[in-house]
């Protein structure tokens, strides 16, 4: 296992943030979670910051919750309730959202389920076009999470979210690009390059102008996934109690058709 889960770099204006757990996906990891939200303090305490890129090593930007371990239904305390559980799951990637300077994601790999959430938090994406992204969850047997019902619909417009969120299809990054869901779709070996010399040309517009704007720009379209997330936790938590969930994880760990049986 590599020695930090998540790395954080400044340079010429531009903070990096890496998820460092390829051998794992950069999966929705406890230490991950911790990682990356400590680094987004860095970037909004770092008054030289102009623009931030999220990327991830190996052959996955961010796969989304560890089903393997378990932790999308694993409890921090004997106090908390289940659709509390299923929103910190997701806070640290929320956490984007409070970022003041304009976020640029380089999709260096695949993002799935809430990998794909926290892509779709940045402003901007640069994705790999061999790559795979999607919002699985209903073949899970899951709500979605991570705003995901908020978001996806304002990126790519309803009919073709709503296509998306029932089947719970997998596109490539060049059908995320047709859709608008990305703004680039480029060679894998390219795409922390492209993100690079994007976040170059916003890094040399005026500061305080490009903060500004940002924020200008979030209010106008009455931007607020938060409450959207939460909501989401209520339906996800009562989602992972059913028979289906279950049957989900289970097809998927063992790379099979799920039979879902709606109880």
């Amino acid at each position: 296992m590599t020695d930090s889960p998540v790395l954080y770099d400044v340079a010429d204006h531009i903070a990096t943030i890496t998820l460092n757990r390829p051998e794992n996906r950069n999966s929705m990891t406890p230490d991950v979670l911790d990682g990356l939200a400590n680094s987004l303090q860095r970037v909004n305490a770092d008054a030289d910051v102009r623009c931030l890129i999220i990327t991830g090593k190996g052959k996955s930007f961010c796969a989304g919750a560890d089903f393997k371990t378990g932790a999308q239904a694993e409890s921090k305390g004997n106090a908390v309730m289940p659709n509390d559980r299923s929103f910190a799951i997701y806070q640290s990637f929320l956490s984007v959202l409070e970022i003041e300077v304009p976020v640029i994601g380089a999709l260096n790999g695949h993002a799935i389920g809430g990998g794909l959430g926290l892509a779709m938090v940045c402003d901007m994406r640069v994705a790999n076009r061999d790559s795979k992204y999607g919002a699985n969850f209903t073949k899970l047997g899951l709500h979605p999470g991570m705003s995901t019902t908020y978001l996806l619909p304002r990126l790519i417009g309803l009919p073709r979210a709503a296509e998306l969120l029932f089947t719970g299809r997998i596109i490539t990054g060049e059908e995320a690009a047709d859709y608008g869901l990305a703004n680039y779709a480029v060679a894998a070996d390219a795409v922390l390059t492209k993100a690079q010399e994007l976040a170059a040309e916003v890094a040399s517009s005026a500061p305080i102008a490009t903060r500004w704007t940002k924020r200008s720009l979030y209010e106008n379209v009455q931007f607020d996934p938060v409450p959207a997330g939460r909501h989401e936790a209520d339906l996800q938590s009562r989602t992972i109690e059913t028979e289906d969930f279950k049957e989900g994880v289970e097809a998927l760990l063992n790379k099979r058709k799920p039979e879902f049986k709606g109880r």
